[in-house]
């Protein structure tokens, strides 16, 4: 059965553009359109589409008003379109935190002359966000950012809701091994905004080890990221800079475009973007670095996002002695990064993101 997408923007243009790419795939059938936020919930309530692709700038009612509308009436998996600006950062951020799972640039130039490329990012982007909602949506961005616990997503085979429930992933685990850990590196792509937050909101001003950070996001986007992490922590948080040193309570970010290394000396090295790799920032790179530099001495986690990227440089962390985590596949928005991790038996503990934070303050001596 095809994926039922409806495109929301007032540009007709685009709009038009959207259901031609959309529509090309035999796997997706854009069943329709809107021009505002308002006639977007009004179709998301009458047609019930899989995915929706969702402007901000629009008559009426704004793409972030009508996301939060949509999640409290009809939880549907959106994917957000925004411009490479510092602006367009910040709103795509608060649109996340809204609910939305992910996030392209709009870009008419792109659109007009790499028709190729915008058709292939775009249904694939569409495709696993719908089969990842199909298997049972993690706990939703909006919710993330409650003070409340939510709730969460059963297991795959737990049992029926009046027997007894199914311990949670984590608690096949072990504790974490605590150790006087001289890096934590995180990786993370589609959904790792909100779980970024949700991990590091949680660890003390008095952390005592260096962080690095590996988000897959465009350059505009990174210092605006960094930020909103710092105003929202206990602990700092910046954009990380060729030269910076690492230090304990401190977490660097990798820069879109780019890719970060790290040397003996606790010195951050921000390196030309290598057109060879797909990912810049690349987990795998950040990884292999800190394995070379601290061999047993790391900690990493793989979050949720699409792909691969973080195994090869967790394969290098565990060949010389170092921890590795994976974001479970309940609590994950799109369970990929992790799920080749786990697979590849590399990590030493699966943990539901809202344990997380809590066991890297429980580890780090």
């Amino acid at each position: 059965m095809a994926i039922k997408v409806l495109v929301v923007d007032d540009s007709g243009f685009f709009r038009r553009r959207l259901t031609e790419i959309l529509g090309s795939n035999p796997q997706i059938e854009v069943v329709g359109t809107a021009n505002n936020g308002q006639e977007a919930i009004d179709k998301t309530l009458a047609l019930k589409p899989d995915v929706i692709t969702m402007d901000y700038e629009m008559p009426l009612m704004n793409g972030i008003t009508a996301v939060r509308e949509i999640m409290r009436r009809c939880p549907t998996p959106v994917l957000m379109f925004s411009s490479l600006t510092h602006e367009g950062a910040r709103v795509t951020l608060d649109a996340l935190d809204a609910g939305a799972v992910d996030y392209l640039p709009k870009n008419f130039e792109d659109i007009s002359r790499n028709i190729e490329k915008v058709k292939a990012l775009l249904c694939e982007k569409v495709l696993t966000i719908a089969r990842s909602s199909r298997r049972g949506p993690a706990v939703s961005s909006a919710a993330a950012v409650a003070p409340a616990t939510p709730a969460r997503r059963p297991l795959r085979g737990a049992a029926p809701a009046e027997a007894e429930p199914a311990p949670s992933v984590s608690e096949r685990w072990p504790a974490p091994k605590r150790k006087a850990y001289k890096l934590v590196a995180i990786g993370t792509s589609t959904g790792g905004p909100v779980a970024l937050q949700r991990v590091l909101t949680q660890l003390p001003a008095s952390f005592p080890a260096p962080l690095v950070l590996i988000q897959h996001m465009p350059a505009a986007f990174t210092g605006a990221f960094a930020e909103r992490l710092d105003k929202l922590c206990k602990i700092r948080v910046k954009e990380a800079e060729d030269g910076d040193l690492l230090r304990p309570g401190l977490a660097l970010l990798a820069p879109g475009g780019k890719q970060m290394m790290v040397d003996g000396r606790g010195v951050v090295k921000i390196l030309p973007g290598d057109d060879r790799l797909n990912y810049k920032p690349c987990v795998d790179v950040t990884f292999g670095s800190a394995a070379k530099a601290y061999g047993d001495k790391v900690l990493a986690v793989v979050l949720t996002g699409m792909g691969a990227d973080g195994r090869e440089g967790a394969r290098m962390l565990k060949q010389a002695g170092s921890q590795v985590w994976a974001q479970d596949e309940a609590s994950s928005v799109i369970y990929g990064m992790p799920m080749a991790v786990a697979k590849a038996n590399l990590a030493d503990g699966i943990y539901d993101l809202d344990e997380i934070g809590r066991h890297l303050s429980e580890a780090c001596q």
